[in-house]
């Protein structure tokens, strides 16, 4: 029988082989590995008939040794301890990466939104955002949307959160609505930058996007605007799935029309357009492409899957869609991968310059803030290149080291206090 996968073991396990790779001192790790506080709290409502109805949610704050904590809120039915421990893990890494002033947390709640009402989703919100007021805060911990929640729930959150406070406080989350002091490019953060990691993974083979064949597992937030972004920039979108399954087309499929699709409520199962093939999400990982991006969930690309892979390229847009034993597998075969801290780090980088523009209580506009984005990631790639000939090893190993030198060394220089 297969032992069960752990998130939180890969992402230590990961972390491990890098600080061997990269010789990093170990006297430290032992802070870099475990949270700093794990949150358990448990959310009574009621219901729309009439019952009451008790959820379980955590908030989990890995490390604020850079900045204040930092991290999304996924609803989903199998959320768990250990996954949002490995989440709030894997944001220190990607904040450390970026070199933007954050650290890393990660909350969920277990729960399937779809089986709620908009009365009773708003009434869980509250209650989640009233068991953890004590410990979030513009200069402690900010929010962020994750799988299953979007600029509606922040809104809830930063409204109930204002509400215990006395007085606005726009700082609290990030993916807000514009109106309430968002920032223009944040909801297509994620997936920009998922696009920019690509265009600077095939510059380093001497490759361009433009008729690149790329498959999307995933089309939520991040898959569904790395699709679009993808499509405007001459990239070839050859198959996408979502919940209920995937498409394929040969010669391409028009990204806006498939995302304005399930944005309205369908489902890729259901989809009709000539020359399209209805495919597994499983498929979608297999089929023939350039460039595969898994923009779904953990654990995606197992040792299994990546025997069978038809990619050159791999391009993580969700947080550990690939197993730590896959990644010999995928060395060895020869398919570059850019690793999850740097490939949707585009949506933290774009939730600093929020947080920024709240404090200053200015609004950038969105070329601007594509802009920067643009010129972040491009440096931190450049970095990751650099370390990966310096270290001889994979990107994903060198981003790791990097990730874990900055946060040690800044551990060590402020010492343990008391």
């Amino acid at each position: 029988m297969s032992r069960q996968y752990d998130p939180y073991e890969n992402v230590v396990a990961v972390m491990e082989e890098a600080m061997n790779i990269g010789g990093i001192d170990k006297r430290m790790f032992e802070i870099i590995k475990n949270p700093q506080r794990e949150t358990k709290v448990y959310l009574p409502v009621e219901m729309d008939d009439g019952s009451v109805k008790v959820f379980e949610g955590y908030r989990v704050q890995h490390s604020n040794i850079r900045g204040p904590f930092k991290g999304g809120i996924r609803y989903h039915k199998d959320v768990s301890l250990n996954e949002v421990k490995a989440l709030a893990t894997w944001m220190s890494l990607k904040c450390a990466v970026a070199n933007i002033p954050f650290g890393g947390a990660k909350g969920g709640i277990k729960v399937d939104p779809a089986t709620l009402s908009r009365r009773e989703l708003c009434a869980l919100t509250r209650r989640y955002t009233y068991a953890i007021e004590p410990i979030i805060g513009a200069d402690t911990d900010i929010p962020a949307p994750d799988v299953n929640t979007n600029a509606q729930i922040m809104t809830w959150v930063l409204d109930t959160y204002s509400q215990l406070k006395g007085k606005p406080c726009p700082g609290v989350v990030t993916g807000k609505p514009l109106e309430l002091g968002g920032s223009k490019g944040r909801p297509s953060a994620t997936g920009r930058g998922v696009v920019i990691s690509t265009k600077l993974l095939l510059a380093e083979d001497g490759k361009a996007l433009e008729g690149t064949k790329v498959a999307i597992q995933g089309c939520g937030n991040v898959g569904g605007n790395t699709a679009r972004i993808f499509g405007h920039r001459g990239a070839v979108v050859v198959a996408i799935s979502d919940v209920s399954g995937g498409i394929y087309k040969e010669t391409g499929l028009d990204a806006d029309k498939v995302t304005a699709y399930v944005e309205a409520g369908g489902l890729l199962a259901d989809y009709r357009e000539d020359g399209v093939t209805h495919i597994s999400n499983t498929d979608i990982l297999t089929c023939d492409c350039d460039v595969l991006v898994p923009a779904a969930l953990e654990n995606q690309i197992t040792k299994e899957v990546a025997e069978k892979l038809k990619c050159s390229y791999i391009v993580e847009g969700a947080n550990g869609p690939t197993a730590a034993d896959a990644d010999p597998i995928l060395a060895e075969r020869g398919i570059k991968l850019v690793p999850d801290i740097f490939a949707n780090s585009g949506g933290v980088i774009v939730s600093y310059f929020e947080w920024v523009q709240n404090i200053q209580e200015m609004t950038w506009e969105k070329p601007q803030v594509n802009e920067m984005l643009e010129t972040i990631m491009t440096k931190a790639f450049g970095e990751i290149v650099e370390e990966s000939k310096k270290s001889h090893c994979t990107l994903r190993m060198a981003a790791y080291i990097i990730a874990l030198k900055r946060l040690i060394h800044t551990e060590e220089i402020k010492g343990i206090f008391p």
